[in-house]
């Protein structure tokens, strides 16, 4: 027990982070954030594909220090971990976004802005550069335009455009919790309360209708060709599992492709993105860079997703728990961490930086190492 006026510990990783948060969040928020779609079957997978993998480290190397530094679309970054985009952070703090892209900079790295944010983009572009804008093409293409123009003006870097939520998947959670936004919360990149609000609904999730109401469920390839018509913005599909779709997303312009399935969040039994991650970068073969996210918790999930092919990974619900913990200090504070892990588990493989990160430092946990 903390003695009166003594500080409290900060949390040592992101699972005493996660625990911390289930103690704050409300327990529609806990849901939104926690939860997947239908039995979790893949939000489980996507943290069970790391153990599937073992690191097999060198010694005698030499090393007197390391850096996690990288670039990503020659971006200066501090270490290879962006922020996902995920919505709604006012959910988890009174600041929302505004803390988010703070404790983003204050670890010099990128945040990526929903949609979904509950602070407006020209807002989050007072805080300067990095930062991506995400995007939910709309049924009303007037909308998505806009968004996207708004983007480029405020300041955004890149566009990473959301393609597998033709529908939303079964999240049981917010069924059951009846999700809908708070009082005096909005999806503040939009303009109209049609658009801005998510109402309780008599029975089910708010989010699932307003999503079958206005999100365009039929996307194809040549809207990934309109997108990148509308402003310079690099353009970066997330959602991708496909080998055979990350190379036609390439094909179409995109600058970079994130592996992802939503964080288990869409079609249950879906692939791990880990599991997805050596055949998306071996289709891509160099001709652009491959991010991925879900399950990211530690410095060694980050070194495998690197040697399985990633130029860097993406943390979405750890962001929510840093958050409701600490703000903009939380977020912060858990990038650090990964960091600090990332760091120490580079010199522990022998390894001076990212960029000498192979699949020659793994192995299958299953299969026995040979020279």
């Amino acid at each position: 027990m903390t003695a009166i006026g003594e500080t409290p510990a900060l949390p040592l990783n992101l699972h005493e982070y996660e625990a911390a948060a289930r103690e704050l969040l409300s327990p529609m928020a806990l849901g939104y954030v926690s939860g997947g779609s239908c039995d979790e079957v893949t939000l489980r997978a996507n943290r069970a594909a790391f153990d599937r993998w073992r690191l097999l480290p060198r010694v005698m190397r030499g090393l007197r220090e390391t850096s996690t530094a990288t670039t990503v679309l020659g971006q200066d970054v501090s270490l290879p971990v962006l922020i996902a985009p995920s919505g709604l952070h006012r959910l988890a703090h009174d600041e929302g976004e505004l803390a988010t892209i703070r404790g983003a900079h204050g670890a010099c790295t990128i945040h990526t802005l929903s949609t979904a944010s509950t602070v407006p983009m020209d807002i989050i572009g007072q805080e300067g550069p990095p930062w991506w804008f995400q995007l939910y093409v709309f049924s009303d293409r007037g909308i998505s335009r806009d968004l996207v123009e708004q983007a480029a003006a405020a300041g955004a870097s890149a566009l990473v455009v959301t393609v597998d939520v033709p529908l939303l998947g079964r999240r049981e959670a917010d069924e059951r919790n009846r999700f809908s936004l708070p009082d005096g919360l909005v999806m503040a990149n939009l303009q109209t309360p049609k658009h801005m609000l998510i109402p309780a609904t008599e029975g089910g999730s708010g989010l699932r209708t307003y999503i079958g109401a206005a999100w365009e469920p039929a996307l194809t390839w040549d809207d990934l060709d309109w997108l990148a018509s509308l402003s310079p913005l690099p353009v970066i599909p997330k959602g991708i599992l496909h080998p055979d779709d990350a190379v036609r997303a390439f094909d179409h312009g995109a600058r970079a492709v994130i592996v992802s399935n939503h964080g288990g969040r869409q079609l249950d039994s879906a692939v791990a993105s880990l599991d997805a991650l050596p055949a998306v970068a071996d289709a891509v073969a160099g001709r652009g860079e491959v991010l991925l996210d879900g399950g990211i918790r530690r410095g060694t999930d980050v070194l495998k997703a690197l040697a399985l092919g990633a130029r860097a990974v993406l943390i979405g619900r750890p962001v929510y728990w840093g958050l409701a913990v600490g703000g903009e200090d939380g977020v912060r504070h858990i990038l650090e961490l990964l960091r600090a892990e990332l760091a120490l588990d580079l010199m522990l493989c022998g390894l001076a930086s990212p960029a000498e990160v192979t699949r020659e430092l793994l192995v299958r946990a299953d299969t026995p190492v040979t020279r």
